[in-house]
């Protein structure tokens, strides 16, 4: 009798724990929870962290984020306005702002980015196809602002009206009215990057190619121009000093020979004998350097070996 009536309790227990159990919940920091019974929603979303407690059984917690979750869509291939294609890949930030409706709607974050990446790829498709590359491409004119002879040589750039940053916020706006039906709140948007596809991007390659190449021809042309200039200045100014130099020379030459001729004509004047003397002397050795010289035996030119015989 007695283990009858332990078991008996053993087993209430057991079945108040578990209703206990199926009864609590908890509900972090990071989450948010909409109740259902029977499939319908029963009060409020809970948004509270904490432990909460529901009815056992028939009532069943759906939690759901409440952070701020990434999207990054997949790259598209896109044709813009002026006929040429592209690739551009966005990505995105967004919440469950409102977690019944996002039940209602969605039911779980994966069919949220399926459905994200449904109306984000065609809401950007219906943007870009509506421009140029350019306004894709630039946010603002101040690329016009630089004189493009200096720079980028005959290449023109066309003016922008909106640009890249006020076409990723119509998409943003857009976006965020059409995602608010599902209890999504999309909270930034951005185009990650943009690029030309594999065959337009040769073209555009070979032209940057050969714009650059006809930039270097034309800074190589003005480069030989100006090394030109130089050497014909360089020329004319080596002359100039050579001129200048040898009139400069000529000139000490002739007063160095005036002051010669004066100091000879001071020495001649003093001792002419003695003058005499060594000017012969000096004459001698150039005279008589090749072994052989013809003179009469009463030359005025040997009177000074005579002497030096006798």
């Amino acid at each position: 009798m007695r283990q009858n009536t332990a078991a008996a309790f053993i087993i209430f227990l057991s079945v108040i724990g578990l209703v206990v159990l199926n009864s609590a919940y908890i509900v972090d920091e990071t989450e948010q929870v909409v109740i259902t019974q029977f499939g319908e929603p029963v009060g409020e979303p809970v948004q509270m962290p904490g432990l909460h407690w529901k009815l056992p059984v028939v009532q069943v917690v759906h939690k759901f984020d409440d952070r701020i979750l990434e999207w990054d869509g997949y790259p598209s291939e896109i044709p813009t306005k002026d006929k040429k294609f592209i690739w551009v890949d966005v990505t995105g930030r967004w919440r469950i702002a409102d977690p019944l409706l996002f039940l209602q709607t969605m039911h779980s974050e994966r069919n949220a980015q399926t459905r994200l990446d449904d109306i984000m790829d065609g809401i950007t498709r219906n943007f870009i196809t509506r421009h140029d590359v350019p306004e894709i491409i630039r946010s603002s004119n101040k690329i016009l602002d630089v004189a493009p002879d200096e720079v980028y040589g005959e290449r023109d750039f066309e003016e922008i009206s909106e640009g890249r940053d006020e076409i990723t916020r119509q998409i943003l706006e857009t976006a965020r009215g059409v995602v608010k039906e599902y209890g999504i709140e999309l909270i930034d948007l951005r185009i990650k990057r943009i690029n030309y596809i594999q065959s337009v991007l040769v073209k555009v390659f070979e032209r940057m190619i050969s714009e650059r190449t006809r930039a270097a021809e034309e800074l190589r042309s003005e480069g030989q121009g100006a090394r030109a200039k130089i050497e014909g200045q360089k020329g004319k100014e080596l002359k100039r000093i050579e001129s200048e130099a040898y009139h400069e020379a000529q000139r000490l030459r002739g007063e160095a020979d005036a002051a010669a001729t004066k100091i000879y004509g001071d020495a001649y004047s003093k001792d002419p004998a003695f003058y005499a003397f060594m000017s012969t002397l000096e004459k001698y050795p150039d005279t008589l350097k090749d072994g052989r010289i013809l003179l009469t035996t009463d030359s005025e030119f040997m009177r000074y070996l005579k002497k030096v015989q006798e």
